[in-house]
């Protein structure tokens, strides 16, 4: 009888200790989210100032979130000094290459040797170069710091791709390369100038690469979620260990040192693209041409 009662007494304070536990851990884990509930909300303090394990871990995150709040807002100021200074350039820039490319217009019509034609070509080809990478470092840097906001709203495709085509015709011609319009129907959400921006951005690379005599073609495609206005060319194409890095900022690739450019319009298309809440990527095969799309959600 007595063993039966010290077995009923052990089992009962074992299930207390069980439920003691529990309750603890429990408690523990809802002190926890607690916690972090408020991290995100952003008004987490401490509020245990003794020797336990929960009050140091209270004082670990509270360090923690203090540091990540400085970065942040150092990472802001910096952002901020870029936009600054690639506005000051661009403003102190403006009047410079603008007599760059008048005097070169009035040598145009000076009687020149060969020779000082082809210089003066080289002169306004470099300072239109110049003109759009400070142009095109502008933008980025006002979409990237939210002095720029891009409002998407509901629209049909279409009219974008067809604005953004019309303005390449006449280089593609030049270079005697067909431009075909494919399936340009489709709805999206989208900020109509930023979005032709986009486009324009990757039909400009399109045509740059393909050799003369080549094809570029342009359409949309849609999905359930996204609508993907594509642009495809039939170009060298990209190695696949390059593909990830060709929307990076001044990144290029290893086959496109010979072409005009510095590597900023993809990284641009993307940034316009993620503000949109869409994406880019590229198919692309050497020796087969490459394929970009601008995902854009319906």
């Amino acid at each position: 009888m007595i063993g039966y009662l010290l077995a009923g007494a052990a089992l009962l304070a074992l299930l207390t200790v069980i439920l003691v536990t529990r309750w603890k851990t429990a408690r523990l884990i809802g002190r926890l989210d607690a916690m972090l509930t408020a991290a995100i909300d952003g008004d987490f303090s401490e509020k245990k100032f003794n020797e336990s394990q929960l009050s140091a871990l209270e004082s670990r995150l509270a360090r923690y979130l203090t540091v990540s709040a400085q970065s942040a807002r150092n990472l802001r100021q910096q952002k901020d000094q870029i936009s600054t200074l690639v506005s000051d350039i661009s403003h102190q820039t403006k009047t410079p290459v603008a007599n760059l490319r008048l005097y070169a217009q009035l040598l145009e019509e000076q009687p020149l040797t060969a020779q000082g034609q082809d210089c003066v070509q080289a002169i306004s080809g470099q300072a239109e170069k110049l003109q759009a990478l400070i142009e095109a470092l502008v933008k980025t840097s006002r979409l990237e710091t939210g002095i720029l906001s891009l409002h998407p709203q509901p629209g049909e495709i279409a009219p974008v791709v067809e604005r953004a085509a019309a303005q390449f015709l006449p280089g593609a011609s030049e270079k005697g390369i067909t431009l075909v319009k494919g399936d340009t129907a489709g709805s999206a959400v989208f900020d109509a100038k930023w979005t032709e921006e986009a486009i324009c951005n990757l039909l400009d690379n399109a045509v740059k690469y393909t050799p003369n005599g080549g094809k570029v073609t342009v359409g949309v495609r849609n999905y359930e979620l996204f609508s993907a206005i594509w642009v495809s060319d039939t170009g060298p194409g990209i190695e696949e260990t390059e593909q990830a890095r060709i929307f990076s900022r001044f990144y290029r690739a290893s086959g496109a040192y010979q072409a005009e450019g510095v590597g900023i319009g993809l990284y641009l298309t993307r940034q316009i693209a993620e503000k949109q809440g869409g994406y880019v990527k590229v198919e692309s095969r050497l020796g087969a041409g490459s394929r970009f799309f601008l995902f854009l959600p319906k």
